[in-house]
């Protein structure tokens, strides 16, 4: 399982390095925004007076910029599960489809692995390659806000990441589930996709209309602080992430280990099948 995981870790080590270093220079063009922000509050503080507030509401609640904590929500955490999320969905749906349509898996299961230790290991990896990830930009947000007039602390700022880290679990164990259900990667990675859009639009248009709010307790993106938890995590909500993922990995072991293996290619839709396939066991 250890030599599965640094396989694959080693795969991704490129993206791992280039999604880190590209979110960690974003966070150095945001965090010397904030003096300016400051600078010009009064002028800010108008402008914001003249806006309806569900304007407001669409584009950030934009009277929270004037605290750091606020600022980083707001200009920058708010933007990491949409940005984040496209890694998540994509390599969670390829963490055991990609090999199998490329013709490749038979031939790794032909070896002496078993099919736990492989699906355990992959998820392992992309656990560690997320950490990865959330380090690096983490590192780069603290060197940022060391050079700009954000008065924070490294520890605190780390709190989001936990909090995201649990939230892009969840789309990866979405996805790799979806893998495992509808015929082809392309497709489980567009429905994970589909299904972050549609968090994100919900949970935030919720604010406007209480119609929403039902919609928005299943959303996930609804049980995520971004900047908030810079004043404190809570805990509840990420490990409700976490444990969902985990959830949503147990099926995806089952399913996995109750079906053949094609051999190249997308395929059907298998789910019928393996429902027959276990009543008849």
């Amino acid at each position: 399982m250890i030599t599965i995981m640094r396989y694959a870790l080693l795969r991704w080590r490129g993206q791992i390095i280039g999604w880190g270093l590209a979110l960690a220079a974003l966070s150095l063009v945001i965090a010397p925004l904030y003096e300016a922000v400051v600078q010009q509050r009064a002028l800010i503080e108008g402008l914001l007076q003249s806006l309806p507030p569900e304007f407001m509401v669409l584009i950030g609640n934009l009277d929270r910029i004037f605290s750091p904590a606020g600022f980083l929500e707001v200009r920058y955490f708010s933007m990491l599960p949409l940005i984040l999320g496209v890694f998540a969905v994509i390599i969670g749906s390829g963490l055991v489809a990609s090999d199998e349509e490329n013709g490749t898996l038979d031939l790794i299961l032909a070896q002496p692995v078993c099919r736990v230790e492989l699906f355990i290991g992959r998820w392992l990896a992309f656990s560690v390659a997320l950490i990865g990830i959330l380090f690096i930009t983490w590192l780069g947000l603290v060197i940022a806000i060391r050079g700009a007039a954000l008065d924070l602390d490294g520890l605190a700022v780390a709190y989001p990441f936990i909090g995201l880290f649990g939230l892009l679990s969840w789309f990866g164990g979405l996805a790799l589930l979806l893998s495992l259900i509808v015929p082809s990667r392309r497709l489980a990675a567009s429905l994970s996709g589909l299904v972050l859009v549609a968090s994100y639009f919900v949970t935030t248009l919720a604010q406007l209309s209480a119609d929403l709010s039902g919609l928005a307790t299943v959303s996930p993106l609804t049980y995520y602080q971004g900047g908030g938890a810079i004043e404190g995590l809570n805990a509840g909500d990420f490990l409700g992430l976490l444990l969902m993922s985990i959830v949503f990995v147990m099926i995806g072991l089952w399913l996995f280990q109750r079906r053949d293996i094609r051999i190249a290619g997308e395929g059907g839709w298998r789910l019928p099948s393996l429902i027959q396939k276990t009543q008849t066991q």
